[in-house]
Formats: C-alpha cells, sequence, structure tokens
C-alpha cells in the first residue's frame, strides 16, 4: 500500500531515506564483501555469502545485517501484519550475524548446532523478505484507484518477491541433489544469495521511491 503523506515532511523524507539506505546495502553487500576480500589479498570468492564471516570482510558482514536489522526492527507498517513481519525479519538478520555459518575443517562441538541456527534464520530471513515484497508492498488502498507509478512498482515487486523464493528453492534442490561436485564448484550458493539480496534491495529502493516515484501533477 502506497500512502503519500504532505510533500516535504521532514519525518517522510527521512522514512523515504531509511528504506532507500536499506535497498543500497542489499544491492551492494555481495559485491563490497566479494571485491573487498579481493583487494585485502585474498582471490576468488567464497561458497556463499555468510562464508565471509571467516575473512577480513567480518566486520563488513555483521555490521550490515545488523544495519539492515535495525530498520526492519523499528519499521512501521500501515498494519499488525506489517510491523510483525519487519520485527521477524529483523530478529532472523541479527540471527544470522551472530550465528555464523558453520566453518569448513575443524569444527568445535557447538559449531553444528550454531551452523543450523544460521541456516534457519537466513532462510526465515530470506521467505520474510519475500513476503514483504509479495504481499505487503503491493497493497493498495480500496479506497483509491491505484496510479501508473504504483501499478509499475507492483511488477517490480512481484519480480523481487519470486526471485527470491526462486533463489532458495535452488539452494535447498542443489543442497540436496547428490554427486553435485561440479555444480558446487562455479559456487552457486553465492550467486544465488546474491541474488536474492540484490532483489531485496531493489525491492525496497522501489518502495522507497528511488524508482519509479509517482508523477506530481
Amino acid at each position: 500500500m502506497d500512502n503519500h503523506p504532505a510533500p516535504g515532511n521532514p519525518l517522510v523524507l527521512s522514512y523515504l531515506g531509511l528504506r532507500k539506505a536499506i535497498g543500497i546495502i542489499g544491492i551492494s553487500l555481495p559485491f563490497v564483501l566479494a571485491f573487498g576480500k579481493i583487494i585485502l589479498g585474498s582471490p576468488g570468492i567464497q561458497s556463499s555469502i555468510s562464508e565471509y564471516y571467516y575473512t577480513g570482510m567480518r566486520d563488513v558482514f555483521v555490521g550490515s545485517l545488523c544495519a539492515i536489522a535495525v530498520f526492519l526492527l523499528s519499521y512501521k507498517g500501515y498494519d499488525r501484519r506489517d510491523e510483525l513481519a519487519g520485527d521477524l525479519a529483523g530478529v532472523f538478520a541479527i540471527g544470522v550475524a551472530l550465528f555464523p555459518t558453520a566453518p569448513a575443517g575443524n569444527v568445535t562441538l557447538q559449531a553444528p548446532v550454531i551452523g543450523a541456527i544460521h541456516i534457519i534464520c537466513a532462510l526465515s530471513f530470506f521467505l520474510t523478505l519475500a513476503y514483504f515484497s509479495l504481499v505487503l508492498f503491493r497493497k493498495t488502498d480500496p479506497h483509491k484507484t491505484p496510479s501508473r507509478r504504483k501499478l509499475q512498482r507492483n511488477k517490480i515487486y512481484t519480480v523481487c518477491g519470486y526471485a527470491i523464493l526462486a533463489s532458495i528453492a535452488t539452494i535447498a534442490i542443489l543442497a540436496l541433489l547428490p554427486h553435485a561436485t561440479a555444480i558446487l564448484k562455479l559456487d552457486p550458493f553465492f550467486w544465488l544469495e546474491s541474488l536474492a539480496v540484490v532483489a531485496f534491495g531493489i525491492s525496497w529502493l522501489t518502495k522507497g521511491e528511488a524508482i519509479l516515484k509517482d508523477e506530481t501533477r
């Protein structure tokens, strides 16, 4: 649902700015992690975004997720469903940041448990983001006729939401496939997670009116 309070309202501008900031973080995160690690002198990419926790980009990974979590926890939507989705997504983002994926090689007894919590939080986080794009962002005030821009934005939300779901489903299929060694050499988890994160960022940038802002009359 897109309600448009009075133009120039500093609170509205600040709120839209926060949405844009979250979108920028989402879009840039995979690229910052990958290129940051290379610049720090370690070539190649990790097998997943979460693996960057064990590189020199750990602070960027954790800090970005915590920034996203803070905004989501402060998100006030149009009804209780919006606020609950924001709270859940924020908690899941913190869980992804604070409970790292299980490291390769020698691990402690606690690592598999922490890794399982990480996977649950990551899956729940992405599903909640898809819910934002496919349900919450596409809502329209029933008493108003949606503008042309609103209909166009809804198409972006739809594409982004299904891109997130498709990425998660493909990751799950690859994880369950036996003898997928050749495919895993291409780091599909990293690319699929990156697609989901970028889709999330585009969706929030659009919600923040950085993309397809309503035309002024």
